[in-house]
């Protein structure tokens, strides 16, 4: 198996903390120019395996929080939102969110993926088909939310497909570099890649599973965002997966909580700004 590369972490500029109130949760994205500072020298980063079990206290502080009964949090109207899960997850790791989203008079759709483990242009093509049939469906731009590896694909959908895109939510992914990740992750990540590679030669011949993959889908997660499709990007410092800098972007609303990766699906604080960045969807139809 080859060993996992080192990667490069950027330095935003202006941060956005988060308020305590989702009333208060309404940010002006960072200025232009606020994106990455000179290059550092190279990092080999072990995340925090451990502190990701912080999920479950996480999920608790969720359950009893006013957000979670839809203290502040405007109604969306049956708005449809398709929920994008991470890496090695699939769509019940966000049935909490989902069951969230319900109640706040959105209409949750899943993604149908069972474990987001396959190759990224096979699942940018069936995740494209799902967008349009939503958009058919109910005659409305649709709000992707993405966790981790799910939000490299809210980015890439919405390069693609603007007009079908009320705006994009995305939770601990990296937006510019996909691969500013832990060494754990970096070696599971190899073990996929090893796996295709011994079913199929468009591994190698590709780069599938690398950032030097030729496929449409590194295109259209490279391509430039939409200016068009409000973009929050909620991240957390105590990521211990993805290492957070890569999470903020000079063209994306940046939002800082606390808290866990794994955690992200279940932040109260992230909930808050879910739901002012839900609301930002809302005016738009067809």
């Amino acid at each position: 198996m080859p060993s996992p590369q080192d990667f490069l972490p950027i330095h935003p500029g202006d941060l956005v903390p988060l308020p305590e109130s989702v009333a208060e949760a309404s940010f002006d994205p960072t200025p232009p120019g606020a994106g990455p500072s000179a290059t550092p020298a190279p990092r080999r980063w072990w995340g925090r395996p451990v502190a990701e079990l912080r999920w479950q206290a996480e999920l608790a502080r969720l359950l009893v929080d006013p957000v979670f009964q839809g203290s502040g949090v405007t109604r969306g109207g049956g708005a449809p939102v398709l929920l994008i899960p991470g890496f090695l997850a699939g769509d019940t790791s966000l049935s909490i969110m989902r069951s969230w989203l319900k109640r706040m008079d959105y209409e949750p759709r899943r993604s149908g993926i069972y474990s987001n483990v396959d190759c990224s242009n096979r699942t940018l093509e069936r995740l494209d088909a799902r967008l349009e049939a939503i958009h058919a469906q109910t005659g409305r731009r649709v709000t992707i939310v993405g966790h981790s590896r799910g939000g490299h694909f809210a980015k890439a959908l919405a390069h693609r497909r603007p007009e079908r895109v009320a705006s994009v939510v995305s939770l601990g992914a990296g937006l510019d570099t996909p691969f500013d990740i832990s060494i754990p992750t970096k070696y599971a990540v190899a073990a996929f890649r090893e796996i295709y590679a011994a079913t199929t030669d468009r591994a190698e011949r590709n780069g599938c599973f690398t950032d030097t993959c030729r496929c449409s889908f590194t295109r259209e997660y490279a391509g430039a965002f939409p200016d068009e499709v409000p973009l929050t990007s909620i991240y957390t410092r105590g990521d211990g997966v993805v290492w957070w800098e890569a999470c903020v972007v000079p063209y994306a609303r940046n939002v800082e909580v606390t808290g866990s990766h794994v955690g992200l699906a279940f932040n109260r604080k992230a909930y808050r700004a879910l739901a002012t960045a839900l609301s930002d969807g809302l005016p738009r139809t067809r």
